[in-house]
């Protein structure tokens, strides 16, 4: 289960921290939110450093399909009628920027940066199409309802001139000339401070981009958001569908091509959950490719957040000089080079045009909550082992990936209990039953 990205490219390596540094700004997380974000400060002259737990892009951004698009599904319909026209401008402006510094910092770089048209689709709803395409005029972007996609639908919603990459090469060179530390993790975080196991990190700011954040007492972020599985087959002898589609529905098919390869991606459900996963793919494929071949396969994990739109900037209204970004929704490209240029601003004291959508302060009133809410509840109270160490939820075992996953916030183990995926930040202690 390995992405076609890490079997074509090797990132540069970088040490751990031994001993004791000062900096202005301390990045932790060393997916693309953070490189992005430490690239983004670099450029701006701002001093900083970045640590990891484990090695840069070794997580989630490894796993990603790489669509550089500020199209997120069937989203700002939605989002006219739950911010208005100002702050729904302000989402679709940051990810048009995002996209826009892409194409400036992948210009000569070998990343495999191509321009694709991107897509939104329902095999049914055109109502829903049509109403997506008429919030977009509202918003004055030039997005068209067409017709054409690969298989029968009601048809999609156009975006033009965006784009996808190969993730991991283009990371290979926003790397470059930053002060990175890998297999540093941070045991504990205080004012201006950072303990890892071999030294302490000294900053006046620090930013938290580990993709759930891990400090419980502030910021409510285990109510805030929860986590998905999502899956990905890589076929040989497939077409090239022409562009970048989506599902409008979160339960249905992705599809890009990359190189030779057409990029499947579907079958989720909620972390701890059930889902169609990889046999629904193969089921997909046989039916729309019957002459393709598997070459690869592999999952994916987002965090969901309550309103659809990600929490960047403070960390909580309580913590001043601590800021995180989080909460993609599965559009983590676009989304991690918003959360950097927004970062930026708010770290050097000016004022982003797009930081008020972002705000990770805003109101917590949303009916995902008490979904949110509730599950946990189930959770807390079943009576079963093992139990995540992140806050004591039963664990439930995925016998397509033979990991231990947590239903309430997502963290996922080992079999034999060693942590892959946060807010949990450390393995289980015992396995609390044997799995053949």
């Amino acid at each position: 289960m390995e992405s076609v990205w890490t079997r074509e490219t090797a990132l540069p390596r970088f040490p751990s921290l031994r001993g004791e540094l000062c900096t202005d700004v301390l990045v932790i997380g060393g997916g693309l939110a953070g490189l992005l974000c430490a690239r983004r400060l670099t450029e701006m002259g701002v001093e900083n450093v970045l640590v990891e737990a484990g090695t840069v892009c070794g997580g989630t951004t490894k796993n990603t399909t790489a669509k550089i698009t500020s199209q997120h599904g069937l989203i700002y319909n939605k989002l006219l009628r739950r911010f208005g026209r100002e702050l729904a401008g302000m989402y679709l402006e940051a990810n048009q920027a995002a996209l826009g510094e892409y194409r400036r910092l992948c210009a000569g770089a070998d990343c495999g940066f191509e321009e694709r048209d991107a897509f939104v689709y329902s095999r049914s709803d055109r109502a829903g199409l049509e109403r997506e395409v008429r919030a977009l005029e509202t918003l004055g972007f030039p997005a068209e309802l067409v017709e054409g996609v690969p298989f029968p639908t009601a048809g999609a919603v156009r975006f033009p001139k965006q784009a996808q990459f190969d993730p991991l090469r283009f990371a290979a060179v926003a790397a470059k000339n930053l002060r990175i530390y890998e297999h540093t993790p941070v045991l504990e975080l205080a004012p201006f401070m950072a303990v890892t196991p071999e030294g302490r990190i000294r900053a006046e700011k620090i930013v938290v981009c580990t993709h759930f954040p891990f400090l419980n007492r502030h910021g409510s972020y285990f109510l805030k958001m929860y986590q998905r599985r999502s899956y990905v087959l890589a076929l040989e002898n497939a077409p090239d569908v022409g562009g970048m589609y989506v599902d409008g529905t979160e339960d249905g098919l992705s599809l890009r091509n990359a190189g030779r390869l057409l990029l499947l991606g579907g079958g989720g459900h909620r972390t701890g959950g059930k889902g169609g996963g990889w046999e629904e793919l193969k089921r997909c494929a046989a039916k729309y490719y019957p002459a393709s071949r598997e070459a690869a396969r592999w999952a994916a994990q987002d965090c969901m957040t309550l309103d659809g739109v990600p929490y960047i900037g403070l960390y909580s209204a309580r913590t001043q000089g601590l800021y995180t970004a989080t909460g993609f929704n599965k559009w983590g490209m676009t989304s991690s080079m918003a959360a950097a240029m927004i970062l930026g601003d708010l770290l050097t004291g000016r004022e982003n045009p797009w930081a008020p959508v972002f705000s990770p302060s805003r109101t917590m009133l949303r009916p995902q909550l008490a979904v949110n809410a509730a599950g946990a509840a189930v959770n807390l109270l079943t009576p079963t082992s093992p139990r995540c160490p992140h806050m004591g939820c039963a664990l439930k075992w995925n016998p397509r990936e033979r990991t231990w996953d947590c239903p309430c916030h997502g963290s996922r183990f080992t079999e034999e209990g060693g942590l892959i995926d946060n807010p949990a930040t450390g393995g289980l202690k015992s396995r609390g039953r044997k799995r053949g």
